[in-house]
């Protein structure tokens, strides 16, 4: 079994771990209960979202690498946009709130999204590096 395949999926998965974990950690410190309580998408579904939506863009990209190496940085740009977009649905009733948790909850729907964008910014770098 060829395991090369997956070592993207097994680096975005470490990675999420980690930032899930560090996550749970600083908010178990600086965030009231009560906040993370009242939010209306909870982390462990926004790590979920975006985890689902990076492997997914993995996938794709391995593809396109097998096809032609020439167009994986245009489908990384293409699908990033189309992520971005289906990002944005999710954060409007985190935007349309105005409650007093919305600051925290804004910040961290944004942190996690940037955190799963630089994941996946860092495997298609690696990906285009390994022309083979």
């Amino acid at each position: 079994m060829n395991l090369q395949k997956f070592k993207s999926l097994f680096t975005l998965l470490v990675f999420a771990i980690i930032g899930y974990a560090s996550h749970k950690v600083i908010f178990h410190f600086w965030v009231p209960k009560t906040y993370e309580d009242s939010f209306i998408y909870t982390v462990e579904l926004l790590y979920l979202f975006f985890f689902f939506f990076s492997s997914m863009l993995i996938l794709v990209l391995d593809k396109v690498k097998q096809k032609s190496i020439n167009s994986v940085g245009y489908t990384f740009l293409l699908l990033t946009t189309i992520k971005m977009a289906i990002a944005y649905v999710f954060l409007k009733p985190i935007l349309a709130a105005n409650l007093e948790k919305t600051p925290t909850e804004k910040m961290s729907f944004f942190i996690i999204f940037i955190y799963f964008l630089t994941i996946e910014t860092y495997v298609t770098i690696r990906i285009l590096n390994n022309k083979q």
